[in-house]
């Protein structure tokens, strides 16, 4: 059987070489028997498992998951059904990860139409928003939940707004932290 050094390993399992003694450490692969010089020498099983975890980490399985698929491989109890349940899992996980990025999507996307632009930066409703001050105290989680008022073009209107703002008028004044 042909022995791989522990770089080999690295190249042909598309990892690092800490990525390997990590993986050891974990107890994701198994430390390999050691040459008498101490090098380490690997098998072609350590270069498909290696392979595996990389797929699995690409599907979103984190380490704990990955061992626990690794180890449900060589139970002689385990059948396809019970990977099919860890599998469906993190579908479900992934899915609710879209949703939250949804949100924060729709949220950033809102802060951006709310920008006139080409304002001074104490000025800026991104900001303010980040800050919870000014007309924008809604929390950032809810601004995705609805749907933004854009910020008027108009640059008089603009400095209206941003001096009643100021000046403590309006229902939506909150007063500034000190910079």
């Amino acid at each position: 059987m042909k022995q791989f050094s522990i770089g080999e390993v690295a190249r042909y399992g598309g990892v690092g070489v800490e990525t390997i003694r990590f993986y050891e450490r974990e107890g994701l692969i198994a430390e390999p028997p050691r040459k008498e010089s101490g090098y380490r020498q690997y098998t072609q099983e350590t270069v498909v498992r290696l392979r595996f975890i990389q797929r699995a980490k690409d599907l979103g399985f984190s380490l704990r998951e990955i061992k626990e698929l690794l180890s449900l491989r060589i139970e002689p109890l385990t059948d396809c059904a019970d990977i099919q349940e860890r599998a469906e899992a993190k579908v479900r996980d992934i899915e609710g990860k879209i949703q939250t990025l949804q949100r924060m999507k729709k949220a950033l996307a809102n802060l951006v139409a709310s920008c006139p632009g080409r304002v001074p930066a104490s000025d800026c409703p991104i900001l303010d928003a980040l800050e919870g001050s000014g007309a924008h105290e809604t929390p950032i989680s809810a601004i995705g939940q609805r749907t933004a008022k854009k910020r008027p073009n108009d640059r008089s209107s603009m400095k209206s707004t941003t001096a009643s703002r100021r000046a403590g008028k309006g229902a939506n004044h909150v007063p500034t932290l000190p910079r």
